[in-house]
């Protein structure tokens, strides 16, 4: 194999401190993810304990996921330098599955109101 003077030929149009910004957003967004997962654990472990209402707790487990998935998306997919067409095109899609859903779940929960009244 042939050694190369240049250690990262592939990766030559980036300068050092284009690296040193890439790496600091990417243990930046590290540390966030961290504290979303840190506060969903915690909140996970105590929230009888506290008093909480559960169904707060489970609103508060989607907001948070979501957030983490946005920040995922974002940052670790590189879908937030995108230009908006492209990002559409991925994020479109995936939001009107989720209405979707949102839909039928709420369908189906009337449903299964109505049903439990007749028997």
């Amino acid at each position: 194999m042939e050694h190369s003077d240049q250690p990262y030929k592939y990766a030559q149009h980036h300068s050092e401190a284009e690296g040193k910004k890439t790496r600091r957003m990417i243990w930046n967004m590290f540390w966030v993810l961290l504290a979303i997962t840190s506060v969903e654990v915690g909140l996970g472990l105590v929230w009888k304990g506290w008093g909480i209402d559960f169904h707060y707790v489970k609103m508060t487990f989607i907001v948070l996921t979501l957030v983490k998935a946005y920040f995922i998306v974002a940052y670790y997919m590189h879908l937030k330098h995108e230009k908006p067409f492209l990002e559409n095109i991925i994020i479109v899609p995936y939001m009107l599955l989720a209405l979707y859903l949102i839909y039928m779940v709420i369908t189906e929960g009337t449903f299964t109101h109505y049903i439990e009244k007749l028997f």
